[in-house]
């Protein structure tokens, strides 16, 4: 019977098949353990020279480290662990004898572990944070669903800037001229609900953004949601549900994943709503009582962002912020017009920002002046100024970088480890 070896707790004292590759191997001349993988979990099997045909010998001294192979045995519970099983093989098959593998127990350096990303991938740590990220992944549209949210898939060619415009990829597109790689979903997303009431995104947005630090990638992968009706407080709320719901996602799928990472769940278990807010004011002013020299209309750096959530068991919204240091499509508070209805969300362990979200500007003289003021006038952005002409209602939206997220709740300290093929601005390559 072939199975998977994430169900093998349902075959004991069965004999099973198994097909996967050989992760690890070690013999004691007449004993050999070997440490089996499928992609659905690792499982170690035991032979017994005596026990096993001569042939079958052979080739469990022969395999390597990442052959292709197909086992055949006996399923049994581990004699000293706990919900732990085994597989005592009767025979082995190499689909394909594995040339010696460049990536050893030794320690390799992140340049030669990233020029081997296709084969670094298959090690158990990476396995544990690729599962990790495609649950985070599904429950997110879960959340969404559950809570009356479309899923509209946006271009990722775009004729405008969305972040500001130095940080675009620019493509020649046919006779139309330049185009460039989406920074995010979100205008196209903000039309789409004037039809259906809330959507959410979820596909790859590119900088062209010159950093170097271990949160930044070129290409990554973002979750944007806007609704209509919704104003800045219900944003936030539906922000902090967002990652509460993905945390305890987390903590009831992925126990063996976390378990190999090595990650403490005590902080895990500890996200619940609500979160911490305080205005950008506030901040600044914690910020300062701390010893921070930051000023009064500056952007918050990795350091500031980690004294403000260093004494909090959950995330911190900072909102409402200075209208000058922010995009032209955030609405103005109405009691204060240098401010505007925003939030950035920094997550605790030194997660930094996760979310970045706000309420839109409805109107349109308002908008159309921004617009104007931040020298993006032109016909590709009257379609966006459009909607404050048929049917203007309030709205707010926001975007999750997953990559952030996945990190934050692995417990990984550089995003490159968080996507499965990691593009920086000085690698492109596998």
């Amino acid at each position: 019977m072939y199975i998977l070896i994430k169900d093998i707790s349902d075959h004991v004292d069965k004999e099973v098949t198994i097909k996967g590759w050989l992760y690890n191997k070690r013999s004691s001349g007449k004993i050999g353990f070997l440490e089996l993988r499928d992609g659905t979990g690792f499982v170690q099997g035991v032979v017994v020279k005596n026990a096993v045909e001569e042939h079958i010998w052979e080739h469990v001294e022969k395999v390597t480290q990442e052959s292709s192979v197909i086992v055949t045995g006996d399923v049994s519970k581990h004699p000293k662990q706990e919900g732990v099983f085994e597989l005592q093989i009767k025979s082995l098959e190499i689909v394909q004898l594995a040339e010696e593998y460049p990536i050893t127990k030794k320690e390799h350096g992140p340049d030669f572990l990233l020029d081997n990303r296709h084969l670094w991938l298959r090690s158990k740590k990476q396995w544990a944070i690729q599962r990790v990220r495609d649950e985070v992944i599904q429950a997110i549209y879960d959340f969404y669903h559950n809570n009356g949210f479309v899923k509209i898939d946006t271009p990722i060619m775009t004729p405008n800037a969305c972040e500001g415009s130095t940080t675009l990829f620019g493509i020649e597109y046919f006779d139309e001229g330049e185009v460039f790689l989406s920074q995010s979903g979100q205008l196209y997303l903000e039309a789409a609900i004037m039809s259906v009431g809330r959507g959410f995104d979820f596909g790859p947005t590119f900088r062209a953004e010159k950093s170097k630090t271990k949160r930044h990638l070129t290409e990554f992968w973002m979750m944007d949601a806007e609704a209509a009706y919704v104003e800045h407080e219900e944003s936030m709320e539906i922000q902090e549900n967002m990652i509460v719901f993905i945390v305890e996602r987390i903590l009831e799928k992925c126990q063996s994943e976390l378990t190999i990472l090595e990650r403490d769940l005590e902080p895990l278990r500890k996200i619940k709503a609500p979160f911490t807010r305080l205005t950008y004011t506030e901040a600044i002013e914690k910020l300062n009582s701390l010893g921070s020299d930051i000023k009064f209309g500056e952007d918050l750096g990795n350091d500031d962002e980690g004294m403000l959530t260093e004494d909090s068991d959950v995330p911190v919204f900072i909102h409402k912020w200075p209208r000058e240091i922010k995009p032209f499509y955030m609405k103005v508070d109405p009691e204060n017009p240098d401010i505007v209805l925003n939030n950035d969300l920094i997550g605790v362990e030194g997660a930094g920002e996760l979310i970045g979200g706000s309420q839109r500007e409805d109107d349109h003289e308002i908008l159309k002046s921004a617009i104007k003021k931040e020298g993006l006038e032109g016909p590709e952005y009257q379609w966006y100024l459009d909607l404050r002409k048929y049917g203007s209602v309030p709205h707010s939206g926001f975007g999750l970088g997953l990559e952030r997220t996945v990190g934050w709740i692995c417990g990984v300290k550089h995003i490159r480890e968080t996507i499965p093929f990691p593009r920086m601005i000085n690698r492109v390559r596998p």
